[in-house]
């Protein structure tokens, strides 16, 4: 018998930033000094939000290398490293098997692909109805696409890359005074 996941699109929770700072705590314990910074990314770190519950984790990191000298550690914590995974330049793990919990997307500081996470995060943070809009999407592609990820994620893919093109040019126009206004950084 093949295992599908459900696709599954849930109300924001107060419950996904706790989880986020629990298991912050457990990452930069593993990391140590390898650890610049740990941002909450991904819906579920967006106030009323509807997301897929799971926490999406970005370490930053000094040196992306040596990031494969703690992969039986986070083992040994519930994670799955899966190297790359499609990204040069990240190291992600995944965590709780079918029933994910935790992505854990690791890049080393200076990463463009930091900037771009972030301004999306605290894009949809200042914008609530763009971020609305968002969730609505999100909502109806997991009712019509419940056990078809793939079609979830194409569905969503256009007016993210609106709002991710959008975000990035906000944060060129925000003055330099404001930016980390919005960080949650651990």
């Amino acid at each position: 018998m093949i295992y599908m996941r459900k696709v599954e699109v849930v109300a924001y929770s107060e419950e996904w930033n706790k989880k986020f700072e629990e298991e912050a705590l457990q990452i930069q314990e593993i990391l140590g000094s390898e650890i610049i910074a740990i941002h909450h990314i991904g819906s579920t770190s967006i106030k009323d939000l509807s997301a897929k519950p799971i926490i999406d984790m970005m370490p930053i990191v000094r040196d992306i290398t040596k990031i494969e000298l703690y992969n039986n550690t986070m083992i040994s914590n519930g994670y799955i490293p899966k190297g790359e995974n499609g990204l040069s330049g990240r190291r992600y793990f995944q965590k709780g098997g079918y029933n994910r919990t935790h992505h854990v997307h690791m890049y080393e500081q200076g990463n463009p692909e930091i900037e771009r996470h972030l301004a999306f995060r605290d894009f949809l943070r200042v914008h609530s109805n763009i971020a609305k809009t968002y969730g609505d999407l999100k909502e109806a592609l997991a009712k019509k696409f419940p056990y078809n990820i793939e079609a979830y994620i194409n569905g969503k893919e256009k007016l993210a890359k609106e709002i991710e093109q959008k975000a990035l040019q906000w944060c060129k126009d925000i003055p330099q005074e404001r930016i980390g206004v919005f960080m949650d950084t651990y």
